[in-house]
């Protein structure tokens, strides 16, 4: 199972670079989530490769928007976006987007 995301600044229309994501799988408990990687957008506001393989189950991104929004000097409200998602199938490729701006966020599963 492979995974890739992609951040894009809808104030800009431009790819979010150095978006710093965290993944985790998670437990139930946020306390206790196991982290499996960590890595930054590139230039293009993509992570394509960074991520392990994954299992059945439910995982978690963590983007750090608060971060990326202060190293473009604008103030954000969301200090950092979290996206839960379940796997269900270990076979398959999941393509998780995130659509940000300062005040809101969107996000769906891609391809």
């Amino acid at each position: 199972m492979s995974l890739s995301t992609h951040v894009l600044d809808s104030t800009t229309g431009t790819p979010a670079v150095g978006v710093v994501v965290r993944l985790y799988r998670c437990d139930g408990h946020a306390d206790s989530d196991l982290l499996l990687a960590e890595a930054a957008t590139d230039a293009d506001g993509r992570i394509r490769e960074s991520f392990p393989p994954l299992t059945a189950g439910v995982h978690r991104l963590m983007f750090d928007t608060g971060g990326y929004f202060a190293l473009t000097g604008v103030t954000g409200f969301y200090p950092h976006v979290e996206i839960r998602f379940t796997v269900g199938d270990a076979d398959s490729h999941y393509h998780v987007p995130l659509l940000l701006s300062p005040f809101a966020y969107a996000t769906y599963r891609g391809s």
